[in-house]
């Protein structure tokens, strides 16, 4: 998968996290979870984007490293929804199997930067 695919498979994320929290029944608690997926769920290919006009190396690994951390709380909460029974369970199924999915791309890739750091280094 290269850069683009992955840019266009975060903002389908983040589209779907949009979707899903539209559709969620109005309350104090959906407002306030709703509110923190979507900042976590949509940031994540913000940040991607940003990570893929890094200014250095270095910059690049920071970037991706919030990428991961972003990943991890859109799952988190997708997992309060999932187990409150809050929402749609199939697509929050499907959001909770996506995030797993892009958090594993992203820590491998933020793996393999910080390894080619290392390497370079030494050079």
């Amino acid at each position: 998968m290269d850069k683009q695919e992955l840019e266009q498979r975060t903002k389908q994320f983040a589209l779907r996290v949009i979707q899903f929290v539209g559709k969620l029944p109005s309350s104090p608690v959906t407002r306030v979870m709703g509110y923190q997926l979507m900042k976590s769920g949509t940031s994540i290919g913000a940040n991607y984007r940003e990570a893929n006009r890094a200014e250095s190396f270095n910059d690049f690994i920071h970037k991706i490293g919030i990428v991961e951390k972003e990943c991890s709380e859109s799952q988190y909460w997708l997992e309060l929804f999932n187990e409150a029974n809050i929402g749609s369970k199939a697509e929050c199924q499907w959001l909770l199997k996506e995030s797993g999915e892009l958090l594993a791309i992203f820590a491998a890739a933020g793996r393999t930067a910080k390894a080619n750091r290392r390497k370079q280094s030494h050079h």
